[in-house]
């Protein structure tokens, strides 16, 4: 099979030696085209990797802490009928756990230290249903909390910064108070901790108590449960059954789903991936753009041989098949580069990172701030095809010009001076 004069020439061009100062420095600007592009392709992808390795690492710690569905009652108050609303969400074949719980805020206090503190009232026997968390405690903290004792499991950052381990008391201070002659008094209760958990996520970890559901419903004074947790065999339809739920429950109740509970910060991350999706590829379109320059030199160059090609026959779309076929070579070579560069760091970012935080002494991601404390990459192919599709129609684009231009050039003005 004969392969088209065109695509020879073109390939010839792109990879044209250093025989004069003109064709080395015309080389020089095609291989500058040819970096700018792989680094912004790179950039691109490891920066969007990085996002979304962050949603989805802060995502899943959330979700060991969070259920995928909370049904609660409107007002704060106990649930009018708990073991009905149990049985009519079980129903759902999506529902693969539920569990009955308490939620409010309170004061935690040892001492002068005192911290405000999201309270939990959960039923041991059922929380492993809804939370990894839950299953996952090896230490058997949940086991310990026996109706009636009045034991407390707290985060692990929120025990450290109170100062206290397992076996220590602390002082509940719930926010509604009795009435007493003296006047509205904040009720308080002395509690034990019967252990601690670490989520790996820091908002939990230095901010929720855990307590059995019957000693938080007679500190708070409530009848029961004021909602019921869910977990789904797929966490992504939380909504589509959230929906379901709405039309199946009795009763005036409320339903939240994992995406509305943290729904700013989710819109959030989805706006910076935006954001620098474009930003970055302003970078690749530059670098793609300066092709721009390097072909017009490259079309000056070779004027001679443009006109000799005219005068054997070559028609405009042939010259300028020849010129689009070294911008575009460029812009190919430059976006395999930056594919596989991108992808190799944002496959062993993990292993990158450390040994630079190691080299300069320095935590780039202090999880007080950030959450977690390591650099996490989940490349996706949604981000990367078109990464490498917008890279190599820029490309393409930016050849057209220079390619046109080319396929104007009057032969006898060419050679008229040769």
């Amino acid at each position: 099979m004969q392969i088209p004069y065109e695509l020879l020439l073109g390939w010839r061009y792109t990879r044209a030696g250093r025989a004069t100062r003109r064709n080395g420095f015309i080389s020089f600007i095609s291989g500058v085209s040819m970096l700018g592009i792989a680094l912004g392709v790179a950039a691109l992808i490891i920066v969007l990797s990085v996002m979304n390795g962050f949603q989805k690492e802060v995502r899943d710690r959330m979700l060991g802490v969070v259920s995928h569905i909370e049904i609660f009652s409107p007002y704060g108050t106990a649930l009018p009928d708990v073991a009905k609303t149990l049985a009519e969400v079980r129903a759902n074949p999506q529902v693969i756990g539920a569990a009955p719980f308490i939620g409010t805020q309170a004061l935690l206090a040892r001492g002068e230290d005192m911290k405000g503190a999201i309270v939990r009232g959960i039923d041991p026997a059922l929380e492993g249903e809804v939370t990894d968390l839950a299953a996952g405690l090896k230490n058997g903290a949940l086991a310990r909390l026996v109706p009636g004792e009045f034991g407390v499991v707290l985060g692990r950052d929120l025990a450290r910064q109170l100062g206290v381990q397992q076996g220590d008391k602390v002082t509940l201070v719930a926010p509604s108070g009795q009435v007493t002659p003296a006047g509205v008094v904040p009720r308080l209760k002395q509690m034990t901790v019967v252990g601690t958990f670490d989520s790996g996520h820091y908002e939990y970890d230095a901010g929720l108590v855990m307590l059995h559901v019957d000693d938080a419903a007679r500190i708070f004074r409530l009848e029961g449960p004021t909602g019921i947790r869910l977990k789904l065999k797929d966490l992504h339809q939380a909504r589509e059954v959230g929906a379901q739920l709405a039309g199946t429950l009795s009763g005036d109740l409320l339903i939240r789903d994992w995406t509305r509970q943290n729904r700013n910060w989710f819109a959030a991350v989805q706006l910076e991936k935006r954001m620098m999706f474009i930003i970055l590829t302003l970078i690749v379109a530059v670098a793609a753009f300066n092709l721009v320059s390097t072909l017009v030199m490259t079309v000056t160059d070779k004027r001679a041989d443009i006109a000799i090609l005219r005068t054997l026959g070559a028609s405009p779309g042939s010259i300028m098949g020849i010129f689009v076929v070294q911008g575009a070579a460029v812009g190919v070579i430059g976006t395999l580069s930056g594919l596989l560069l991108g992808l190799g760091v944002a496959f062993n970012i993990d292993v990158i990172v450390p040994a630079l935080e190691s080299l300069l002494q320095a935590s780039f991601l202090p999880k007080d701030i950030y959450l977690i404390s390591r650099m996490p990459s989940d490349p996706q192919s949604s981000d990367i095809v078109p990464i490498g599709v917008i890279s190599l129609v820029l490309a393409f684009i930016a050849t057209l010009y220079p390619s046109w231009r080319a396929s104007r050039v009057n032969p006898a003005e060419a050679l008229r001076y040769e």
